[in-house]
């Protein structure tokens, strides 16, 4: 089988864009076991802070409301973005 250096540039975006979309997911993921107190005392939340946390550090502070902070709604939002562009991006391939 012969490989192009097309067809490994898609084969490498596809993978980063499912790769971000289980990330997108995982964030989703954070979001809903942090409205829980006691699920934030268990095991799979602290894997999760560790694998979301530095990414959503980056823009902490930056949509706080009194006591609610939508930080993570804007990470979301720009990585969906992202995720639009990667997609049309590989389309063109």
């Amino acid at each position: 089988m012969v490989f192009t250096f097309n067809s490994i540039l898609i084969a490498f975006f596809e993978t980063l864009y499912l790769v971000l979309n289980v990330y997108m997911l995982l964030i989703f993921a954070y979001i809903l076991l942090s409205w829980i107190p006691e699920l934030r005392q268990s095991k799979f939340y602290a894997i999760l802070h560790q694998i979301v946390d530095p990414y959503l550090r980056i823009f902490r502070g930056l949509l706080v409301a009194g006591n609610f902070d939508f930080t993570p709604l804007l990470g979301i939002l720009l990585l969906r973005f992202f995720l639009i562009f990667m997609n049309d991006f590989i389309s063109t391939l």
